[in-house]
């Protein structure tokens, strides 16, 4: 089955929120980690994955360099989940989205 590259994307997102639920690094399980955004590139190289924390952005920040301390074995899972011609090499930037969300509602939520 060819994968459109929007597909691509939202297949490679789904699975990589599965395998970074089943890695058992204590220090991931500590707080609560989401995948932002997902940029991959155009001929799938590279796969930059944006984390951001409800726990704050210094959260996101280490999550990212754990994360990409395993980004070998996380590209060898997402091979094995999804077919692709290549599979990308993967790339995990934090990102604060989570935070700047949550302050804008307090600020529409202090409107009313």
């Amino acid at each position: 089955m060819k994968y459109t590259r929007q597909h691509a994307s939202e297949s490679i997102k789904r699975e990589l929120s599965a395998i970074i639920r089943e890695l058992k690094d204590p220090r991931l399980k500590e707080g609560f980690l989401s995948i932002a955004k997902i940029d991959v590139s155009e001929k799938n190289s590279v796969c930059r994955v944006f984390v951001s924390s409800l726990d704050g952005y210094e959260f996101a920040v280490n999550a990212a360099k754990y994360l990409q301390s395993a980004a070998g074995f996380i590209r060898k899972r997402l091979g094995e989940r999804i077919s692709l011609r290549y599979t990308p090499s993967v790339v995990f930037i934090p990102t604060s989205s989570f935070e700047e969300g949550a302050k804008i509602l307090e600020k529409l939520n202090n409107i009313k």
